[in-house]
């Protein structure tokens, strides 16, 4: 089994102040595990990154919201999750995992804890191609609750299941720019799908993960032309999240402050930039004010 590396202790500030209100719309608690066990089937061991480092983090970056999003090293039991939500005071939600035999009564207690989504993951580097007879049902599921479908998949899966992505009837986002090869350019077929389902009105991508996207490393310039294509083609239907504590990255772990500075390339504009930050966040997610 896979240990990961921990991240950065010391995250820089970026040269601009983010928007009050600005949210991290992709990150993630793990453990402590002595309170919250890691998954027994897990394929990696994170190191303990609790609320009161992701709070620590945010005050670093000037991040008021997050969006915690339920990672597979703790599976189904959402219960880290959860406490930190309860713990912050209406400033977090939550993107949960769940199996399929939850009852219904069980997907309304997540709600009331303050989930709004569910996450399915298809990373090929985690698990197989998607199972997408499974996403159909979890989606009929959620539709009542008005929850959201976060999809972990691959470029190539994007374009295989075209189809499928557009008949799941609740609203999808699609994590990590689809984990787009920088290295085929703008043109290349699954990033054109991509952009084609963006401008679809119940369809959301996170412009997050340029340290694990780029192929030229730091400081990930290779990442901002795919970023500025997807602001453009839907910029009230994306979201940027640090992804905090960075699992499973190979190699250099990135520093938040040099992925929060990434913005300023992605949305030059302070307005845009507090669309992506507060208002898309606040709309999909029921924030307040």
């Amino acid at each position: 089994m896979k240990t990961c590396q921990p991240p950065d202790p010391n995250p820089r500030a970026p040269s601009f102040a983010l928007p009050p209100g600005a949210c991290d719309s992709h990150c993630h608690v793990f453990g402590p595990g002595d309170v919250f066990p890691y998954h027994p089937k897990r394929s990696y061991t994170p190191p303990d990154a609790p609320r009161e480092a992701l709070a620590r983090l945010h005050g670093a970056l000037g991040l008021d919201r997050a969006v915690i999003v339920q990672a597979t090293c703790h599976g189904d039991d959402n219960r880290a999750m959860l406490d930190a939500i309860a713990r912050s005071e209406g400033r977090y939600r939550g993107v949960a995992m769940i199996g399929e035999t939850i009852p219904d009564a069980g997907l309304e207690a997540l709600h009331q804890g303050g989930v709004r989504g569910v996450r399915m993951s298809f990373a090929r580097h985690l698990s197989g191609p998607p199972d997408f007879s499974r996403v159909e049902r979890v989606a009929r599921r959620i539709a009542p609750l008005g929850w959201h479908l976060v999809l972990y998949l691959e470029a190539e899966d994007v374009v295989e299941n075209t189809r499928a992505l557009g008949r799941l009837g609740v609203p999808v986002m699609i994590d990590h720019m689809a984990r787009v090869r920088v290295a085929g350019g703008l043109d290349q077929p699954a990033f054109r799908q991509l952009l084609d389902f963006l401008r679809d009105a119940d369809f959301w991508v996170k412009i997050s993960c340029a340290e694990r996207l780029s192929a030229a490393g730091p400081p990930f310039a290779d990442v901002v032309p795919f970023a500025a294509a997807l602001i453009d083609a839907a910029p009230d239907r994306v979201l940027w999240g640090t992804d905090w504590p960075h699992p499973n990255i190979e190699g250099r772990m990135p520093n938040d402050g040099e992925l929060a500075e990434l913005l300023s390339a992605y949305a030059p504009d302070a307005a845009l930039r507090r669309m992506i930050l507060v208002d898309n966040p606040a709309r999909l997610y029921g924030f307040d004010g």
